[in-house]
């Protein structure tokens, strides 16, 4: 069963790899916002779980890793998504 899982987790790897690198520039902001969408509920059902009460000692830290990690994308994310957003408005007026 591990074995099992350990390829799909490689195959999951390089397909998501071969996808995404051929993505265009134009697309990174709407892919990344959607991204955010995604963490955002993995995030939340990170919380529910850790609110359920993990069983063992590696469950909690496993869970507390994907916490953090979840947190890091989607605050990340939605900076970056903001900083390229704002490259697109107009130039306000200097006083």
């Amino acid at each position: 069963m591990l074995v099992q899982n350990l390829a799909v987790l490689v195959l999951a790897g390089f397909v998501g790899f071969a996808v995404i690198s051929k993505v265009p520039n134009t697309l990174h902001t709407p892919l990344m916002s959607g991204t955010n969408a995604i963490h955002g509920i993995v995030l939340l059902g990170g919380l529910i779980v850790a609110g359920l009460g993990a069983q063992g000692v590696l469950d909690k830290i496993l869970l507390v890793v994907a916490i953090a990690f979840g947190t890091i994308n989607v605050v990340g994310g939605f900076l970056v998504t903001d900083r390229m957003l704002g490259m697109f408005k107009g130039k306000r007026e200097r006083r």
